[in-house]
């Protein structure tokens, strides 16, 4: 078969005369085919791109082909989809998504690589990723290597070349689903649909398997050169007990360049043990799952509520709302990403604020005295609580944000100006 085609060479006229159009040069060519069959004849029949290897089956029946990167293997977990434009790094090692299918909305990814810096914890707890495109080439004085690599020394799948946005619009719909993630062709789609099927993240206690098991000393500060504030504590030193129900490092980061020395202690570490450390506050932390599957959490916050200023993060505010009486539920597809406004009903001012979690506090459920002081302005669901009788205070987002916006970092300060103000007053 042939193809008759023509070549426009323009050549350069500007530097003689710019109306010379008689310079433009046309010629004919021929392109020759050969048939599929020649084309394996000579060694050309493979394609030298990747082909459709993996699934996504969800639990409403859904199969979603893609190209996997990362380990491959089969994986249960829950989607959730999150709206950050970047920090896919950050998000890979926070403990909160342990369990889960991480969905990017942002299409491109994988293009800054990763790094030894940006970590959250010691390693990545999510079940896997899931994107539309990636990168081919990484650009970022920072990267040591790529993110399929990356991945794959660390066994998490992750899959490609699927349609992010119409999975997106289905769990808006449908609300989070349970999906199972697969590279082997041995596994038909009504196996993979039988164990997504199967497999509940609802009452499952995700902590146990993201704390730390000893207590340990924090002491790294946020780096210079991302530290936007100074520390305004004078040299004013707080001992605070950091609950580890799936910390992040840049909490912690955050704590100590306002001035705290900390202690992390594991999720099962007794009240009466952080007691006798004699604490100016006590921090819960943020981590995965059901806050009812946790219940022994709940009971530690109850004794220590009433003698030492607390500050409960995401789980840690699930938490406190539970041990105050209060009640939490599942939300449809939850808050996940670096872009929601939250209102602080105190001072009126917004908040463009980094959130990922899955369960919220009933504000109806929670007695008297209790104050909601920050409203997620998206869905109007309870994003922060205050019980001033006790020295509570809590939020439901990420005050850290990494990755996300630093709008509400002087969520720190409030906690160490309650410490300092209890200190005082003792």
């Amino acid at each position: 078969m042939a193809i008759r085609c023509t070549d426009f060479g323009v050549k350069s006229w500007f530097a003689s005369n710019p109306r010379n159009y008689a310079s433009i040069n046309v010629r004919i060519f021929t392109i020759r085919c050969s048939s599929g069959a020649a084309a394996t004849a000579v060694g050309l029949g493979e394609r030298p791109w990747k082909t459709s290897d993996a699934r996504l089956v969800l639990e409403d029946g859904s199969v979603w082909k893609a190209k996997s990167f990362g380990a491959s293997g089969t994986q249960v977990g829950e989607v959730v989809f999150n709206t950050s434009l970047t920090g896919y790094q950050e998000i890979l090692t926070d403990p909160s998504y342990a369990g889960q299918f991480v969905l990017m909305t942002n299409p491109h990814i994988g293009n800054t690589g990763v790094n030894f810096d940006d970590e959250e914890s010691s390693q990545c707890f999510l079940a896997g990723l899931v994107i539309r495109s990636l990168s081919i080439g990484t650009s970022n004085w920072r990267c040591a290597e790529t993110l399929g690599d990356y991945l794959a020394e660390r066994n998490i799948m992750g899959i490609y070349d699927v349609d992010t946005r119409a999975i997106t619009r289905r769990l808006r719909q449908d609300g989070s689903l349970i999906g199972v993630l697969s590279t082997e062709d041995s596994k038909t789609d009504e196996e993979l649909l039988k164990i997504s099927c199967s497999w509940d993240i609802v009452g499952v206690d995700l902590i146990s398997g993201v704390s730390c098991n000893s207590p340990y000393e924090w002491v790294d500060k946020t780096g210079s050169e991302w530290d936007f504030n100074s520390n305004e504590t004078a040299g004013e030193t707080f001992r605070v007990i950091a609950y580890d129900f799936g910390i992040k490092h840049n909490i912690l980061r955050r704590l100590a360049s306002y001035g705290c020395k900390i202690t992390v202690v594991p999720s099962t570490w007794p009240a009466s043990e952080t007691l006798k450390m004699k604490p100016d506050g006590v921090l819960f932390s943020n981590g995965p799952g059901d806050p009812s599957a946790v219940p022994y959490a709940v009971e530690t916050v109850k004794e220590i509520l009433g003698k030492v200023p607390v500050f409960g993060i995401c789980m840690g505010h699930q938490l406190l709302g539970q041990a105050l009486g209060g009640k939490t539920f599942k939300m449809k597809f939850g808050h996940h990403g670096g872009n929601h406004p939250v209102r602080n009903l105190r001072s009126g001012r917004v908040e463009i604020s980094a959130q990922n979690h899955n369960y919220a506090v009933d504000p109806a459920s929670l007695p008297e005295g209790v104050e909601v002081t920050h409203v997620n302005l998206n869905d109007g669901s309870c994003a922060g609580l205050a019980y001033p009788a006790l020295n509570i205070m809590s939020l439901q987002y990420h005050p850290e944000a990494s990755p996300g916006p630093h709008d509400s970092d002087p969520a720190f300060r409030e906690f160490i100006q309650l410490m300092k103000q209890v200190k005082q007053n003792a």
